[in-house]
């Protein structure tokens, strides 16, 4: 019976995490630890990331292999993010599973808080095509890139996210590229941290393959109610992205708060 509950409670979290991403285009991996932790009840903060890694790896590449269908991707600087970002998640992964648990989350606790405040801030794109990373650009584009890639896989393996929230503006920084073209490049990334983070927990026997697999079926769910949603709510969309921002914030803080109490 319990473990019906957990299967039900897996897809459910996934649903929602699935349904924010569909609905408002991001944020909604950076629910799944909580959501892992006291909702399906994952008794261990490090399997919770690793299962959540899991999960966010899967859902960014079903997303990219939409993006890239319409041609929203740039290849050379996505890629180039990317490796520089997998040495810095695989890095933010070994120092995460080193890190006690309950310190652990209550730094997980305050980056939900700080990204929750990033998320009503309004996104600026670029006003021309940006910069495209080619031998005359290679020197004024690639350390910057590097660099942007490095610190945000950093976080993103220690905390075992997504970090599409950090990865957009990151690129829209390096390269100006139109905020569409960022959003498409971004889920490159994601799916690289996602599964570097991932490899780095399963060798230390910290996924439970299971949940990950309900959980990527109640993300799929949640993922295509979200995207009809979206055509329906379009004009309520700014809106909408208050209200998760403020569920992020308001989890960011029970969480936080938690952790202090243990």
């Amino acid at each position: 019976m319990l473990l019906t509950l957990q299967n039900v409670a897996a897809i459910a979290s996934g649903g929602v995490v699935g349904l924010s991403l569909g609905l408002i285009g991001g944020g909604g991996s950076i629910l799944a630890v909580p959501l892992l932790l006291y909702v399906v009840g994952v008794p261990s903060v490090h399997v919770a990331i690793g299962t959540s890694a899991v999960a966010v790896a899967a859902s960014a590449a079903i997303s990219l292999f939409g993006h890239a269908r319409t041609g929203h991707v740039r290849w050379p600087c996505a890629i180039t993010f990317a490796l520089s970002g997998i040495v810095g998640a695989a890095a933010g992964a070994q120092l995460g599973k080193m890190m006690d648990g309950a310190k652990l989350l209550i730094l997980f606790g305050l980056l939900m808080i700080v990204i929750g405040g990033l998320m009503v801030r309004p996104r600026k794109a670029a006003n021309d095509l940006g910069l495209r990373l080619n031998r005359s650009t290679v020197p004024q584009l690639l350390p910057l890139l590097i660099a942007a890639g490095f610190g945000v896989g950093l976080l993103s393996g220690f905390f075992g996210i997504g970090g599409g929230f950090l990865i957009v503006p990151g690129l829209i920084g390096t390269t100006a590229m139109p905020l569409i073209d960022a959003i498409g490049s971004s889920l490159v990334s994601v799916t690289a941290f996602g599964l570097t983070t991932a490899g780095s927990y399963a060798a230390s026997g910290l996924v439970d393959w299971r949940l990950a697999g309900l959980f990527i079926l109640g993300g799929a769910i949640g993922g295509f109610a979200g995207l009809i949603a979206a055509h329906r709510l379009a004009a309520q969309k700014r809106t909408l992205t208050y209200i998760f921002a403020a569920v992020v914030i308001v989890t960011g803080v029970y969480v936080t708060a938690t952790a202090l109490m243990r």
